[in-house]
């Protein structure tokens, strides 16, 4: 039988204390074991590990709010988590089980201040999507233009912070960070400020606004726009804009060039936010992007917005030259410049450096169509992690570039999916030269 959801600041931190004390139970009842000589293998270790975060998983997915969305963050790296924890979160990244029709309906009308009757020709009861934060309802104004209506959790603004302060002590007291105090205040300040942005549905209002004057150009990038006259801090509506989820860009409607333009459009406008506009979508995945058969690239969802320092951008860009160019005494500096480097340790072995660089680069290391669909990167990468232990004190999580790491995964994992062909290199030096000359020049389509 489902429990009934949460929605008070206290039920939240009811259900969030008792994982903890859980968790931390756990954790003790190991180190207990391992004390005494009964358990110090790697494998039951790992088995410790699923367990604990199977149990946090299933809690994180139930409440939905800011702990879903820090679930899944983690779950698409493994800087401060163990793998298996990664693992257990891949399952929040699918979509969130929806909230019942009536607290919705509820939400809608105390934020607008008006019956649904009153608000809307009709609301479809059904969840047009449903995610971490807040679920789409599609809806018809009575001016009979088509929208959808996304609508904030009820609570989930309020318990942002005891929220986040609950699933830290969890991971700590589980033993599941792997970095220092000082690194993880930073992690976590970032994921704050990015969730208090993302929350504020009147600051996603302002970025869909400047991303489509960013993006108006190329008629072939849509954006919805807002509807100011039925949107709120918690409710947004928007002009319904449709394309085929990526699990329809089949071949019986998309042959190999529609894929290919498309990919390059996505590589594209990544490369435009990042390097001309420095501030990118920072929750790229499959859910929040649609796809037409003309090659049209549809964005949603841009609640999630980080805006990047100029200095920031420069030192990734000179990272991504003194890679491409096998300077890694260069790519050493600019990782510390990024604050991805503890610069109080000694430079690190350029080999190491060099093995990443040999994974990672393997899309922009020709001139050729580089096939996405065949691309085994992600497993090289999971193949070379335990590597990373031996230079563990070295490095620490990039805060400023999380994000940019993070859409390029994201971007990574469609690029695969879709199945895009294409050969990245000249352009993405095109934007390495270009950033450093004319920032506003827009490299040929």
């Amino acid at each position: 039988m489902a429990r009934k959801p949460v929605t008070t600041r206290r039920g939240r931190f009811v259900r969030l204390a008792g994982m903890t004390a859980s968790v931390a139970g756990q954790y003790a009842g190991q180190r207990a074991r391992r004390l005494f000589g009964r358990q110090d293998d790697e494998t039951a270790r790992s088995e410790h590990y699923t367990r604990m975060a199977g149990q946090i998983a299933d809690t994180l997915g139930e409440l939905k709010g800011a702990v879903m969305k820090v679930g899944q963050i983690a779950s698409q790296t493994q800087d401060f988590l163990p793998k298996e924890f990664s693992d257990a979160l891949q399952k929040l990244q699918k979509e969130a089980p929806p909230m019942p029709f009536e607290v919705i309906v509820e939400q809608i009308e105390s934020e607008l201040g008006k019956t649904i009757g009153e608000a809307f020709e009709y609301l479809q009861e059904k969840p047009y999507a449903a995610a971490s934060i807040g679920q789409v309802h599609r809806a018809r104004l009575h001016s009979g233009e088509d929208v959808i209506v996304k609508v904030q959790y009820p609570g989930v603004d309020e318990s942002c912070d005891s929220d986040l302060r609950q699933l830290r002590t969890a991971l700590r007291l589980g033993g599941l960070l792997k970095m220092p105090k000082e690194s993880v205040d930073q992690l976590f300040g970032e994921i704050r400020e990015r969730l208090q942005e993302e929350l504020d549905y009147e600051n996603e209002a302002r970025n869909l606004h400047q991303f489509r004057e960013f993006h108006a150009d190329d008629p072939k990038v849509l954006i919805p726009a807002v509807i100011d006259s039925h949107s709120t801090r918690r409710i947004l509506t928007l002009e319904l804009v449709e394309g085929d989820h990526i699990s329809e860009v089949t071949a019986d409607r998309y042959d190999q060039a529609t894929v290919n333009h498309i990919g390059t459009r996505i590589f594209h406008t990544m490369a435009d936010q990042l390097f001309r506009f420095h501030a990118i979508h920072g929750d790229p995945h499959a859910g929040n992007f649609a796809f037409r058969p003309d090659g049209t690239l549809i964005l949603y969802d841009f609640g999630c917005v980080k805006k990047l320092k100029p200095a920031i951008v420069e030192s990734y860009r000179k990272a991504l030259i003194a890679a491409l160019n096998e300077d890694y005494q260069a790519l050493d500096r600019h990782l510390i410049d990024l604050g991805a480097r503890v610069e109080s340790q000694p430079a690190v072995d350029e080999a190491y450096y060099a093995m990443w660089r040999d994974i990672l680069i393997k899309p922009f290391d020709t001139d050729t169509p580089y096939d996405f669909a065949e691309s085994e990167i992600h497993k090289d990468v999971a193949a070379k992690t335990s590597t990373v232990f031996k230079y563990l004190d070295y490095f620490k999580p990039p805060v400023e570039s999380l994000f940019i790491d993070r859409m390029i995964a994201g971007h990574y994992w469609m690029m695969k999916r879709l199945g895009v062909q294409a050969a990245f290199r000249p352009k993405l030096e095109t934007y390495l030269n270009l950033a450093e000359h004319k920032p506003d020049s827009v490299p040929a389509r």
